[in-house]
């Protein structure tokens, strides 16, 4: 009797002690993720109001950085679809894989434009700290799920595209170091100028491919 009762205590203390880390690795992975979706919420509030310190504060460019900016570009072209769907039917998967493909096209061309071709001095920046803050500049584009109606899609579009074209501004100037603010505009309007020029020379192009009779 005596024999099997140590063996029981032994066998509780062994599954006790293999449990005990796996609940103690459990916790703190919870813990780590409330903190992780805290920081990822504070981004979004900070972008949303154009808080310059946003890009200057190193923290908000570690490892996790690129997948807050990601999340944040995904939902923008989520909110993008569901405000479009209020007037044409809009595929939302669609929506989310092009604004990922916009993501990259916004942050090579500043990164080209800012980095390459016209720095400053103290222009010396890696290309992923330009994606993540081009990502974390798209937060004011979440206000788009609130489009619900076709007459509040049209303001609710403009105001945050100028919105998201402010914090671009304000991104692009802090993460490259820049003195002039009007040179930060300039980098930023020079890659939609590109941009533009590209997106309307493809859909010229895909409309003369096009037959005649399809056009007409």
């Amino acid at each position: 009797m005596t024999k099997i009762f140590l063996i029981t205590v032994c066998i509780i203390i062994i599954i006790a002690l293999i449990l005990f880390p796996l609940f103690v690795s459990y916790k703190a992975q919870k813990n780590k993720k409330k903190i992780m979706f805290g920081e990822f919420l504070e981004i979004i509030v900070r972008s949303i109001k154009l808080d310059k310190t946003l890009y200057k504060d190193n923290k908000n460019f570690g490892e996790a950085a690129i997948y807050f900016a990601g999340l944040i570009i995904i939902l923008d072209g989520i909110a993008g679809a569901v405000a479009a769907n209020t007037v044409i039917k809009t595929a939302i998967a669609m929506s989310g894989l092009t604004s990922i493909l916009t993501w990259f096209v916004w942050s090579i061309f500043i990164f080209v434009v800012g980095v390459k071709l016209f720095p400053d001095k103290d222009t010396k920046v890696p290309f992923k700290k330009i994606l993540v803050g081009v990502g974390y500049a798209h937060a004011p584009g979440l206000f788009r799920f609130f489009a619900v109606t076709p007459d509040l899609m049209i303001p609710i579009i403009f105001l945050t595209q100028f919105w998201i074209f402010a914090g671009l501004i304000i991104s692009t100037k802090q993460i490259l170091n820049l003195k002039s603010n009007f040179k930060s505009f300039g980098i930023v309007f020079l890659s939609f100028l590109i941009i533009a020029f590209l997106s309307i020379s493809f859909v010229m192009s895909r409309l003369t491919a096009l037959p005649i009779s399809t056009v007409s």
